[in-house]
C-alpha cells in the first residue's frame, strides 16, 4: 500500500496528524502531545549509563535537525507537512533511542552509532522518506489513506503479464533469506537417514501430542489389535492462548490472567474445551522427515521451455507418521488459473485430517475420483480427484518447474517440506511483507490479504477451514502488488519496459554512485525480497567478481 503522505498532510504538522477517524467520512485531530525534554526516557533495565545515553541522544537529535533544515530550506509548499518542529524532532529523537535502548540492549551503542552516522550521510529525500514512515508507524495512516488500492480487491498493476513476469526477479530470496526462515537447501544424506530411522526404532513409536503436549504411542501400520495409538482421546484448546495487554493499573487492580480466545477460558481452568478421537504429532527434524520421504531437488525438464511462475499451497493432515500432504493445489501467476488442485492420500494412516485448518474432510476423499491429465477444470470442493502419494503429488508439480521457476507462496517453507522439494527459485511472502518484530514473527496470510487487497479469506473458522486455491490466488495477488510498488519506484528512476523486457535508463539508474532507486527500494520492500534492483545494488563488486 503506497501513500502520497504530501497530499495527505499538506495542512497539518507532522505530529498533530492523530487522525482518529470518527465515521468514514468525518475526522477530527487529537490534541497535541506534551512537550517532552531532551532527556533519555526511564526504562526498567537501561542499557547504559544516563550520562552515555544523554550523548548519544544529543548527536542523534543534532543530526535529525540538520536534515530537518535541509527540507526546510528547499521551501516546497507540497512538503510542508514533512517540515518538523522543534519539539516533533526532538519526539523522534527520544523515540528511537528508547526502541533501542529497549531492543537491542546487548549492542545498544554500536545500533545506535551506526544509526546516527547514517543519518549524517542520509540526503533530503530519504529524510523524507523516513520522516514520512515514522509518522504512519507512530499515529496511522490518515484518515482514508489506509484503505488498499484496490478496493475491490483486485490488484490492477497497469502492467501485462510479461512486465510483471519481468519484475518478479527483483524479488526472489536470497539464499541467506531462505536459510534464516528455515527452508531445506540440501538433502539429508542416506547416513543422516538411517541415523534417525535407528532412532525412531529406539523411541518404539513414543511421541508427544502436538495439542496436549501429551505422550502416547503410535503404531504405523497398525497394532495388532487394529490400534492406531495410545492415550485415548485427546482433550485440548484449538486456539493459541492470548495475554491480555498491561494496563498501568495492574498494580491496584491486579494483572488480567492468559486465556484461551475459542472458550474465554484462563489457563490452568481446564485441560481444554475440543475432544478429538487421536493424539496426534508432528515431524519437524529434516533427518526424520527424510526417513518418510526423501526430498528433491526440482528436476530440470529438457524437453520444456522456460515456464511460468506459479503459485502454490498445501494443506496437511496429522497420520500415523506426522503431519502429511493431503492436499496440493497450484495457480498460474500473475493470471491465477489453475493449474493443478487434488487431495493426496498420506503414507501413514489418518488420525485427524485437522478440517479446521485444513478444510478437508473425510466425505472429501470418499467423493474423489482419480486423478487424470484432464482434470484441469474447477471442480467442487467435494469432487476434487486424488493421487495415490505425496510423491505422486509431487511429480505432477514437478511437471510444471523448472529448477528456474519462480515458486510463490506464503511461509513455502512448510509446505516444501510436506512435499519433500528443494527449489532454489522462491518468492515468499512472509518474507516480503516482514513482521516488524523480525523472524520467527510473520504476519499470518489473512491479515496480510485483509490489509493489502481487502479480501477475507479463511473465514470459515471451524466449520469450513481453510482452502488452498483461495490461499494460493491471495499470495500470488499480494505478490502482485508488491511488482506493482516495485515498477513505481523503477520507474522514479528511469526504468521502462521494450517489448516486455525491463530497459534500464542511461547510467544504469545509478545517481551520485549509488542505485538510484536503492533509497526506495528498502523502504517499499521492508527489506524482503532484495530489494528493487535486486541483491548487491549499490555494493562495489572486488576485483575479479
Amino acid at each position: 500500500m503506497s501513500i502520497n503522505f504530501c497530499e495527505h498532510f499538506k495542512t497539518s504538522r507532522p505530529v498533530r496528524l492523530r487522525l482518529m477517524q470518527q465515521t468514514q467520512t468525518e475526522t477530527t485531530l487529537s490534541k497535541d502531545t506534551e512537550t517532552e525534554p531532551l532527556n533519555p526516557r526511564h526504562i526498567a533495565r537501561p542499557p547504559a549509563s544516563h550520562t552515555v545515553r544523554m550523548s548519544i541522544l544529543t548527536k542523534l537529535h543534532d543530526a535529525m535537525v540538520q536534515l530537518n533544515k535541509q527540507v526546510i530550506k528547499e521551501n516546497d509548499p507540497s512538503k510542508k507537512a514533512l517540515i518538523l518542529s522543534s519539539d516533533e524532532v526532538v519526539t523522534m529523537a527520544l523515540d528511537e533511542e528508547e526502541k533501542a535502548a529497549k531492543e537491542h540492549s546487548s549492542v545498544y551503542a554500536n545500533v545506535i552509532k551506526l544509526r546516527i552516522t547514517k543519518l549524517r550521510k542520509m540526503d533530503r529525500e530519504e529524510w523524507e522518506t523516513n520522516v514520512s514512515t515514522y509518522i504512519v508507524a507512530k499515529f496511522g495512516p490518515p484518515a482514508g489513506s489506509n484503505k488498499p488500492e484496490d478496493p475491490d480487491g483486485e490488484v490492477i498493476t497497469g502492467l501485462s503479464p510479461q512486465e510483471e513476469i519481468s519484475l518478479l526477479p527483483k524479488l526472489y530470496a536470497s539464499r541467506e533469506q531462505l536459510n534464516k526462515a528455515g527452508y531445506v537447501t540440501t538433502a539429508p544424506t542416506s547416513d543422516d537417514i538411517e541415523a534417525a530411522k535407528r532412532g525412531a526404532e529406539a523411541a518404539q513409536g513414543w511421541e508427544q501430542c502436538e495439542r496436549c503436549n501429551g505422550r502416547f504411542q503410535v503404531f504405523p501400520g497398525r497394532r495388532e489389535d487394529g490400534l492406531l495409538a495410545t492415550g485415548g482421546h485427546c482433550t485440548y484448546h484449538h486456539a493459541k492462548p492470548l495475554r491480555p495487554p498491561k494496563k498501568k493499573t495492574d498494580h491496584i487492580t491486579g494483572h488480567k490472567e492468559s486465556y484461551y480466545p475459542c472458550c474465554n477460558e484462563t489457563i490452568g481452568t481446564s485441560a481444554g474445551c475440543t475432544k478429538a478421537e487421536w493424539h496426534v504429532f508432528k515431524v519437524s527434524e529434516v533427518k526424520r522427515l527424510a526417513a518418510v520421504l526423501q526430498y528433491k531437488e526440482t528436476p530440470r525438464q529438457p524437453n520444456k521451455p522456460t515456464l511460468p511462475p506459479i503459485c502454490f499451497d498445501c494443506e496437511m493432515g496429522y497420520t500415523t507418521l506426522g503431519l502429511e500432504l493431503i492436499r496440493l493445489t497450484a495457480v498460474s501467476w500473475p493470471e491465477g488459473n489453475k493449474v493443478l488442485d487434488v487431495l493426496v492420500k498420506p503414507k501413514g494412516e489418518i488420525l485427524d485430517l485437522n478440517s479446521r485448518y485444513s478444510g478437508v474432510r473425510p466425505e472429501h476423499f470418499a467423493n474423489a475420483t482419480p486423478h487424470s491429465p484432464s482434470d484441469t477444470k474447477d471442480k467442487p470442493h467435494q469432487q476434487l480427484p486424488v493421487v495415490d502419494s505425496p510423491s505422486a503429488a509431487r511429480d505432477l508439480l514437478f511437471q510444471l518447474l523448472q529448477p528456474e521457476t519462480p515458486l510463490i507462496g506464503h511461509a513455502l517453507e512448510n509446505d516444501l517440506n510436506a512435499c519433500r522439494i528443494i527449489h532454489p527459485t522462491i518468492v515468499d511472502t512472509a518474507l516480503l511483507y516482514p513482521h516488524p518484530g523480525g523472524l520467527p514473527y510473520r504476519f499470518g496470510l489473512r491479515a496480510l490479504t485483509r490489509k493489502y487487497l481487502n479480501r477475507h479469506i479463511q473465514a470459515g473458522g471451524g466449520e469450513l477451514g481453510h482452502d488452498s486455491m483461495e490461499d494460493a490466488k491471495a499470495t500470488g495477488d499480494l505478490v502482485r502488488v508488491k511488482v506493482r510498488e516495485t515498477w513505481n519506484a523503477l520507474k522514479r528512476v528511469g526504468y521502462s519496459f521494450e517489448k516486455g523486457r525491463l530497459v534500464a535508463p542511461p547510467g544504469g539508474g545509478m545517481k551520485n554512485g549509488v542505485a538510484g532507486a536503492q533509497g526506495a527500494s528498502s523502504s517499499i520492500l521492508g527489506g524482503g525480497g532484495g530489494g528493487v534492483l535486486g541483491h548487491g545494488a549499490g555494493i562495489k563488486r572486488k576485483e575479479g567478481e
